[in-house]
């Protein structure tokens, strides 16, 4: 009778089981198997990861102290025209791309960055923006106040010059104080310049903004006063905004010749002007005195939402007015409503003159038209 092991039962020199260690039969071979085995090893095949969908390989990103900072003049479809060694002989303009580590962070005109790579500006040449560096202003819209997704308009203003036309189209008060919103929200000083005057009075109009101190220009199509606008200009980074067909290219192109910002005309069944200049764009206006500034001309548009605005940015701005709302009651509106507000009982009861009336009504005006 054969056993399991394949060995007789009466098997010299095998142990009781027949496996002992006289048994010239395993169920394991300690032999060459091993040294096969080592053929099929994979721990040597190295795999390309998925550039898009794999975390980076390292927390700790290059720190490209060798980058230069840029100004970015403007964005084209992916593209940024930025402007190296500003106010030198080495001045000059580079096209540079975003690094894929800022895909998710906008960099608008206005920006200064960080790049390397080429520099050259030489034509057919890209650089690569790696780093934005901090900003001291920041200009937001959003699409309508329930909107609460911003969109930057503009970096690094410290200026803007609201453009509106006295007719044609008529002026939009309420527009203008969304500007003015948004202005004072951002920490930017705010001017006002009324175009197109031979064709209306302006005074009517200018009368809503009396409280509030704004520098005024008024031009005419035969008397724009381009030395004392660029006056105001130079030395500081302005971003022009206004309503579409106010004449705000026509007004850049004449403060800085050889802009070639498109214009165009306003409807005359609608009373609407046309969208022309459809981006945003740093343009260096100079004095003739060796003077210059930055204009950073906008696309004229018909709405400003004001989702992301905090109020308490709007009082600041009225520094006198501030300054009596610490006795008002916690969480005042100073609106005309408002119970117990420490601004209407001081201005009802004179201690702010008519001007200090003049500026709660464009306060309260500012605010009624956040509150919308």
């Amino acid at each position: 009778m054969t056993d399991r092991t394949g060995t007789g039962s009466g098997a010299s020199g095998s142990g009781p089981d027949g496996f002992g260690p006289e048994s010239t039969g395993s169920w394991w071979d300690d032999g060459d198997e091993d040294e096969e085995l080592d053929l099929y090893d994979e721990s040597s095949i190295r795999s390309r990861p998925n550039p898009k969908g794999n975390r980076p390989r390292t927390k700790t990103r290059p720190g490209h102290t060798d980058a230069e900072i840029a100004r970015v003049l403007g964005v084209d479809r992916g593209r940024y025209t930025i402007l190296l060694d500003e106010d030198t002989d080495r001045e000059r303009q580079v096209t540079a791309a975003r690094a894929s580590e800022l895909r998710r962070n906008p960099i608008v005109t206005g920006d200064r960055v960080a790049v390397v790579g080429d520099t050259t500006g030489e034509e057919g040449t890209l650089a690569r923006i790696v780093r934005v560096e901090a900003r001291t202003t920041l200009l937001r819209r959003s699409a309508d106040d329930t909107d609460e997704v911003e969109r930057i308009v503009v970096a690094n203003a410290d200026q803007m010059l609201i453009v509106v036309a006295a007719a044609n189209p008529e002026p939009r008060t309420r527009l203008v104080d969304r500007y003015l919103v948004a202005a004072y929200d951002a920490g930017i000083e705010p001017m006002l310049c009324v175009t197109k005057t031979d064709l209306a009075d302006p005074e009517p109009f200018l009368a809503n903004f009396a409280g509030l101190g704004l520098p005024v220009f008024t031009s005419r199509e035969d008397d724009i006063p381009l030395q004392e606008i660029a006056a105001a200009l130079v030395g500081h980074d302005t971003v022009v905004v206004g309503h579409s067909g106010v004449g705000k290219s026509t007004l850049v192109n004449a403060l800085v010749p050889g802009a070639r910002r498109a214009t165009g005309h306003v409807n005359v069944v609608t009373g609407r002007g046309r969208h022309t200049s459809s981006s945003t764009v740093s343009l260096r206006i100079e004095d003739g005195a060796g003077h210059h500034g930055w204009v950073i001309d906008t696309p004229g548009v018909r709405s400003f939402g004001l989702g992301h605005v905090n109020t308490d940015s709007i009082l600041k701005s009225f520094t006198d007015l501030a300054a009596i709302a610490e006795d008002c009651p916690r969480g005042c509106t100073h609106l005309p409503d408002a119970p117990d507000c420490a601004i209407n009982e001081a201005v009802e009861e004179g201690r702010l003159g008519e001007a200090g009336r003049a500026r709660l009504d464009s306060l309260q005006r500012l605010l009624t038209t956040f509150a919308r």
